[in-house]
């Protein structure tokens, strides 16, 4: 009786803490959901006969399969009469053995709204991680009207991890493959739901960690000749078709992506890019990371690309004293805190972070998302003023009178309340420097 009791109680729990929708008191202004419902609809796209490099050996030919990757998609709905807003997503955590039900505001399959094509974002979590993992970021951007479309990479996620060799090689492509896919059944005839609603030739990419990696090479960061026979890399040079000394590579960069957002970028520490590669990108780009990131590294790792994508317009978004896991997971779920370690990785440490609030940094991502991709992808110039800013929170003035009017000492960072940029760096630099 007790354990049935013990049971009930957390699954209660699970029900009112496994949300991906929290935006606290604290949160900044555009972490706010916007006006539309949001839907929600699984779907597979299949890449054939890629390359398969956990069957290539070195020396040998090169196998190929079909790749088949599962897409959640949310959209801007139209919700029919008497239908509510919210839902679930049943999933597993970083312990495969180990499920959860996270909940959120997006209907299952609901009807599209149709009153204009949207934009689209494509996002791409870390090694390990699901489609799942920035859910909170999908579901935000689809409520101010962007078509989100999360990917589950294969052999890159909780339940099927396989060598890292294969996540190496796959990243980049399956970003580019998931956004021609969009690109398809966005246009009249495919046959898709989103058909006339997903227009493609507005992109935007999200990166964390791995996902992150491959979006610094999709924008043009050329790997190394280094990077190409590395311990991990994958068979027969493989990574050379988007090496830097590719001129073939340099040429096909994408032209429908217009911005993009990394978030902890693994590689850089390790020697995937040097100077000449990260010179190759052009796309503007907000990194966001912890000051502290002892997996993709900040000063050698996100900091170093940041600092050597000289040719693109480019913002640093830093979390001081946050690790690897800034902004981008969404809140531990439940099961996860008393879930025994998988893999030597703690399923609760997977999420969180030391010293920073998850749901507070969920929050400020959506909100800088909203603002970059409002700019960049829809062309709103107000958008541009939440990036202006003192660059250390910290040392932001907030001076306001009794009637709410800020007064001329007033500089504090735009749509943040008092005291709530500190632990916040914002940095840009403009192209060619």
């Amino acid at each position: 009786m007790l354990c049935s009791l013990l049971l009930a109680a957390t699954a209660g729990i699970a029900a009112q803490l496994n949300r991906i929708d929290v935006v606290t008191p604290a949160a900044p202004e555009l972490a706010a959901f916007g006006p539309h419902a949001i839907g929600v609809r699984t779907i597979e796209a299949t890449d054939r006969n890629r390359p398969d490099v956990l069957n290539t050996k070195e020396g040998g030919p090169i196998a190929r399969y079909d790749r088949t990757l599962t897409l959640e998609v949310w959209y801007p709905a139209a919700l029919s009469a008497g239908q509510q807003a919210g839902g679930e997503y049943r999933t597993i955590t970083r312990n495969p053995a180990v499920t959860t039900t996270l909940h959120g505001q997006a209907v299952r399959d609901a009807a599209p709204a149709r009153a204009a094509a949207f934009p689209v974002v494509i996002i791409s979590h870390g090694y390990p991680g699901n489609r799942y993992l920035m859910s909170h970021l999908g579901e935000n951007l689809a409520s101010k009207g962007f078509i989100t479309v999360s990917i589950d990479h294969k052999d890159s996620t909780y339940d099927d991890q396989k060598a890292f060799a294969s996540t190496l090689y796959n990243r980049s492509l399956d970003q580019l493959f998931v956004l021609g896919e969009i690109d398809r059944l966005g246009r009249a005839g495919s046959g898709s739901f989103l058909a006339g609603l997903a227009d493609a030739s507005r992109t935007g990419l999200v990166g964390y960690s791995m996902g992150g990696y491959g979006v610094v090479n999709v924008v043009g960061g050329g790997y190394s000749e280094a990077a190409l026979t590395g311990q991990t890399a994958p068979p027969n040079r493989l990574l050379a078709d988007r090496a830097a000394s590719n001129a073939a590579y340099r040429a096909s960069v994408d032209s429908r992506i217009k911005a993009a957002i990394v978030i902890a970028p693994w590689g850089m520490q390790t020697g995937f890019w040097d100077a000449e590669g990260l010179k190759g990108i052009t796309t503007p780009l907000l990194f966001v990371a912890g000051s502290l990131d002892d997996v993709a590294g900040y000063e050698k790792g996100t900091r170093a690309i940041y600092a050597g994508a000289v040719n693109a317009d480019r913002y640093l978004l830093t979390f001081v004293n946050a690790g690897h896991n800034a902004a981008a997971p969404y809140p531990a779920p439940v099961e996860a805190i008393a879930s025994p370690a998988s893999a030597g990785a703690s399923p609760f440490s997977h999420y969180a972070d030391a010293v920073w609030d998850t749901t507070r940094m969920n929050n400020i991502l959506q909100h800088f998302a909203t603002a970059y991709f409002g700019l960049y992808l829809k062309g709103e110039r107000d958008k541009q003023s939440y990036f202006e800013v003192v660059p250390n929170g910290k040392d932001a003035v907030y001076a306001i009178d009794r009637d709410g009017k800020p007064t001329a000492t007033h500089n504090y960072w735009k749509g943040f309340k008092r005291g709530t940029a500190a632990g916040l760096m914002l940095e840009h630099t403009p192209p060619g420097r």
